[in-house]
């Protein structure tokens, strides 16, 4: 399937590495140009020469999503490069789980309102999109009750609500909004990594929990991301879409 991004405009927060680096990479390998950031300058440059070449013009700057500013000088600066915006995807976490009062400010800042500022910067560049998208990254924490529940979960269930929201809004502008809850995600460097060096007992059990005896790829996820932001999914908006490999057990109506 054709899914039409050759040529659109993305936006990637988040994307050196894990889910992020794997939608950036599966965006600019359907031909779209796409920029990214993440808030480690060496980490930005290593990706963005990796990257490179695969498809779609691949630029990449060190941004703070917690910086209002800051995120808002670089959407700016990326539309006027790229000539205007086709998508937008929100991926950036804290990634603050325990429950303590500095991870609920940390996932509020980083997560929630790192999302909401990107959109607002966002929109106005958005409306003059013929393909107009946002993605959102959630997390199966945000609809279910796990290890994550506290700040994390909480954050994520309000990117769900916020998203949905969102689609009802823009709707009549021709702008979709879908966000993606992913299952656990295994990958070099994050935190499934981190757990299963460090705290096996929770790294088997999470792993015990899904029937397909593994957890998701990378690129597993970015796939659902890609189509969700893509004209391939020109009436799909308002949808929570849940990547887990059957971990999850609720039933969405």
């Amino acid at each position: 399937m054709d899914l039409g991004l050759k040529g659109l405009r993305a936006l990637v927060t988040g994307g050196t590495r894990g889910i992020g680096r794997a939608i950036v990479e599966t965006l600019a390998d359907e031909g779209a140009a796409v920029a990214f950031c993440a808030r480690t300058a060496d980490d930005v440059t290593r990706a963005a020469e990796k990257v490179a070449g695969r498809g779609g013009v691949v630029t990449g700057r060190c941004v703070d999503v917690s910086d209002r500013d800051g995120l808002r000088q670089w959407v700016g600066d990326t539309a006027a490069e790229l000539g205007g915006l086709d998508i937008v995807v929100a991926n950036v976490s804290a990634l603050a789980i325990p429950d303590e009062e500095a991870n609920w400010r940390a996932s509020f800042d980083v997560d929630m309102m790192g999302t909401v500022h990107l959109v607002n910067a966002a929109l106005p560049h958005l409306e003059h999109s013929e393909a107009a998208s946002i993605v959102t990254i959630a997390s199966v924490s945000g609809r279910e009750v796990d290890f994550a529940a506290g700040p994390y979960g909480t954050m994520k269930a309000a990117i769900i609500h916020y998203t949905q929201g969102l689609a009802y809004q823009l709707a009549a502008k021709g702008i979709r909004a879908n966000s993606l809850s992913p299952g656990n995600t295994y990958f070099p460097g994050g935190v499934w990594e981190n757990i299963e060096a460090n705290n096996p007992e929770l790294f088997a059990m999470a792993l015990g929990l899904n029937p397909t005896g593994r957890m998701a790829r990378p690129e597993e996820i970015a796939r659902g991301a890609v189509f969700l932001a893509s004209p391939a999914a020109s009436f799909v908006t308002g949808t929570n879409l849940v990547v887990d490999g059957a971990l999850t057990r609720g039933v969405q109506f």
